[in-house]
């Protein structure tokens, strides 16, 4: 996207980073997920409205663990869930350890001091959420404080202070945490100030217009296996320029049955693409 609110999501390996991205975009907020290599200089440059640090299989203390630099939690607001939270932790300066507060599946937390990520929620009854983690944050770390805790777990979310830096043991973006959505929008717009202005449709135009503009008069050969990825920069492709594109898809005699016949009717007779079949 070239305007608007963006939340940059680094990825820790978490089998619910995908979901996190779709939970941002269905509060019509862009999103992109990248790896933990991403430099600070490449971040900052990004200009997200706010940052998710995912969760993960690793221990933070483990030998080659992806980590953080500290240079990030200044770049925007930031939100770690589970490893996420145990990084940040980890990071600036609290132990987290093995075992002792294992949690797997449903718990119940209760938030324990006003926070800007649990507005809404009443500290005086508990919330469900899902917890998946099998190491534990210690202590807080200086200049933070506690936010919600569950019966196994005392330090089940925290925050900073006076930087925008917030952490939940659990995951707020599956189906599980009832709440999760809220909390979420929560960070959104309370913590990170960002426009519901994202849709679906105002995507594809986006990229239709720097498609049309970074293309000119030129034409353009697509390389098409008949798969979703390349099957979807072909309609984008052709949407912004229309003939001066053609599609090269390549018959290797390992398709499924039908298939060429499916490619070439859905590109030709139903889009309208100027298409080459290859046989390999």
């Amino acid at each position: 996207m070239t305007a608007g609110s963006r939340i940059l999501i680094i990825d820790y390996g978490s089998q619910f980073t995908q979901l996190i991205a779709r939970r941002v975009r269905e509060a019509r907020v862009y999103s992109e997920i990248h790896p933990p290599t991403r430099s600070v200089e490449w971040i900052r440059d990004w200009k997200p409205t706010g940052i998710i640090l995912s969760g993960g299989p690793n221990s933070v203390y483990a030998e080659n663990a992806p980590t953080a630099d500290p240079a990030v939690f200044d770049v925007a607001p930031v939100l770690g869930v589970c490893y996420g939270m145990q990084l940040i932790a980890h990071v600036l300066g609290s132990e987290v350890k093995r075992g002792g507060r294992r949690e797997y599946g449903r718990a119940e937390i209760r938030p324990t001091v006003p926070s800007a990520l649990f507005e809404g929620f009443d500290p005086n009854e508990t919330a469900t959420v899902w917890m998946s983690h099998g190491d534990h944050i210690e202590n807080a770390p200086p200049g933070f404080h506690v936010t919600a805790a569950s019966e196994g777990n005392p330090l089940a979310a925290f925050e900073h202070e006076s930087r925008p830096i917030y952490g939940v043991q659990f995951h707020p973006e599956v189906a599980h945490t009832p709440r999760g959505r809220e909390l979420l929008a929560n960070f959104l717009f309370k913590v990170c100030g960002a426009t519901p202005g994202w849709t679906a449709g105002a995507f594809i135009e986006d990229e239709v217009s720097k498609i049309r503009a970074l293309v000119g008069d030129a034409q353009v050969i697509c390389g098409l296996s008949g798969g979703v990825d390349s099957s979807v920069a072909a309609a984008l492709v052709h949407r912004a320029i229309g003939d001066q594109l053609t599609c090269v898809f390549v018959d290797t005699g390992l398709l499924r049955l039908h298939e060429r016949e499916q490619v070439e009717r859905t590109m030709k007779t139903h889009m309208g693409i100027k298409l080459v079949t290859v046989d390999a």
